[in-house]
């Protein structure tokens, strides 16, 4: 049974996760809070393991329902589990959290609880901090995604959106260990997008990844979007893999092991890659939370020094 927490003695956001004490919040958010005009507020850690049972999503998420101080909390790993657990204890969930059938927000507004699943919006705001506008128009490259969970979704569903018109990847490749969540990437891929040009693969083998990606044409983006190196040790591909020239790599951790960024940085010269971590789509996707849970408006002033803080805390 999870530890749930005391009563909130003052405003209080939870963050669920896995290892939440290692987690670069939990010293930027005092400072976050500050700017954001509630100095007094906390944020409080609870941990749960990988796939943990429902009675414990269900417990921690009645705990927030019914402490009026608890004003709601970010998910992360558990977004599927928590939503699959305990949707029916929710007033209200929005569209994104019913289409993905996830919850990576949870929060409360005039006496409701309400789930969101905000990862198309924060992966969005992180993406477009190092893809040129119009790159998939010009370039002609590919995806591919690395884990079909909660975050492949998120960042597939806004790379594929029908809104986009041309400006989309030529094709995706999604891979997966689990055949489940790659029927369950595929069927809401099916609903965003049905025209969309994407190939799932289950991997069973050592050394498929590695050939998937060398299929792919240079000008492409590469995602590991698997886990693997922060809470789980491990990159899904190996040392011999091959990037493709001029492309984008983004290791969606930004801390732990990090397996699969040292390997695109060692490829990073001779193969001209522009490498990322997954820092940018950490802060997005918290301040997204945080102004959800707080109610506030996040300004691009706001933004900046959050961005600024965060920075020089790293």
């Amino acid at each position: 049974m999870c530890s749930i927490p005391q009563a909130a003695t003052v405003p209080t956001m939870y963050f669920i996760g896995v290892t939440t004490t290692k987690s670069s919040i939990m010293k930027i958010f005092p400072e976050w809070i500050k700017i954001l005009g509630f100095p007094e507020a906390k944020l409080v850690g609870i941990d749960l393991p990988i796939h943990a049972a429902p009675e414990d999503y269900r417990a921690v998420v009645e705990f927030i329902k019914n402490d009026s101080l608890s004003l709601g909390a970010l998910v992360t790993t558990h977004k599927i589990d928590i939503y699959e657990s305990a949707k029916d204890l929710f007033d209200e969930l929005d569209t994104y959290a019913q289409m993905f059938g996830e919850l990576s927000c949870i929060s409360k507004r005039n006496g409701k609880l309400i789930g969101h699943a905000k990862d198309p919006i924060s992966s969005g705001l992180a993406l477009q901090r190092f893809i040129p506008k119009k790159y998939w128009q010009e370039q002609h490259g590919e995806v591919m995604l690395l884990g079909a969970g909660g975050s492949a979704i998120a960042i597939s569903a806004y790379l594929l959106n029908k809104d986009n018109g041309a400006e989309m990847p030529q094709r995706m490749i999604v891979t997966d260990l689990d055949h489940k969540r790659l029927e369950e990437i595929k069927h809401i891929l099916q609903d965003v997008n049905h025209t969309a040009n994407v190939d799932y693969h289950l991997i069973t083998e050592h050394g498929q990844t590695d050939e998937l990606l060398a299929t792919l044409p240079s000008n492409s983006l590469v995602i590991n979007a698997t886990g693997l190196g922060k809470d789980r040790p491990g990159s899904p591909i190996s040392d011999n893999a091959v990037f493709p020239t001029h492309s984008f790599v983004w290791e969606l951790n930004y801390r732990g092991e990090l397996g699969f960024l040292h390997q695109a940085k060692q490829q990073q010269q001779s193969k001209q890659l522009h490498v990322e971590d997954g820092w940018i789509y950490f802060i997005h996707g918290w301040t997204q939370v945080i102004a959800e849970v707080f109610d506030i408006p996040l300004t691009d002033e706001i933004m900046d020094k959050i961005e600024n803080i965060s920075n020089n805390l790293r």
